[in-house]
């Protein structure tokens, strides 16, 4: 009888814990949708400061094209859909934090809100590299091959892939000193064996940033410099933050 109403208990439980989860999620999906539809109205300007650093390294007066009817209707599409993801997420990640914080220990809480601040700051910063460094100087060598009878006359539809592939790959590459202070911190691995891979991570840096990057030494380049950097400021950070097992229970059992 008693684990017949444990069996309905832990049911109850489970069952409760999924309508919360849904509740949630719902919250997070309408506000995103509702930034969708708010931004369709700003995709225009938002799509004008994107081109800048490519419109300034062309000839004064360069338009851009389209190839196709829906172009630019996809294009102000998806400005709007991946912009909506950035700035809804404070509500999606309340939304998230929200659900699962009455289940962490305190350590734990600092460390998810921590992670959080620290991965929207450092792709942010990762996202302005990109536009304000390796765009210009990418542009320039890109459009340099021009001549008299060749004209450069850029497609919205491939621009936007561009500078979204290369604004994600240097945003998420930012992110590397908050993945080793994580797998640190949780004790998959310590700094000191981190630290015994750097030419594993010298070699597979460059081969990310040829994948990642258009085919130019420029960008590669631009790309895994800041790859190694990053990789020894987390480790920095990493050791800074590394806390004796002793430490860790003490803040558990307080939490």
């Amino acid at each position: 009888m008693s684990e017949t109403a444990g069996l309905n208990e832990t049911h109850s439980g489970l069952l409760s814990h999924l309508k919360e989860l849904r509740r949630r999620a719902m919250i997070a999906g309408g506000v995103y949708v509702l930034g969708v539809a708010v931004l369709m109205n700003w995709s225009a300007p938002v799509f004008n400061f994107m081109a800048a650093p490519l419109l300034s390294a062309l000839p004064a007066g360069t338009p851009m094209i389209f190839l196709g009817a829906p172009d630019v209707f996809f294009t102000y599409l998806k400005i709007a859909l991946l912009g909506s993801l950035f700035i809804t997420s404070p509500v999606t990640f309340y939304q998230m934090w929200a659900f699962i914080a009455p289940g962490l220990y305190r350590h734990e809480r600092r460390l998810f809100i921590g992670s959080v601040i620290g991965s929207v700051f450092l792709f942010s910063i990762g996202g302005a590299f990109a536009y304000f460094v390796v765009f210009p100087l990418i542009f320039q060598f890109f459009l340099g091959f021009a001549t008299e009878n060749i004209h450069a006359l850029p497609a919205i539809r491939e621009y936007l892939s561009l500078f979204m592939k290369l604004l994600f790959a240097f945003g998420l590459s930012f992110e590397i000193p908050i993945i080793l202070i994580l797998v640190t911190r949780l004790g998959l691995t310590t700094p000191e064996r981190l630290a015994g891979q750097r030419r594993y991570v010298i070699v597979w840096a460059f081969i990310a940033a040829a994948i990642l990057t258009p085919p130019d030494i420029i960008s590669q380049v631009l790309l895994a410099l800041p790859i190694l950097v990053l990789f020894e400021i987390g480790l920095l950070l990493a050791k800074a933050g590394n806390k004796t097992p002793e430490k860790t229970q003490k803040e558990q059992q307080a939490g």
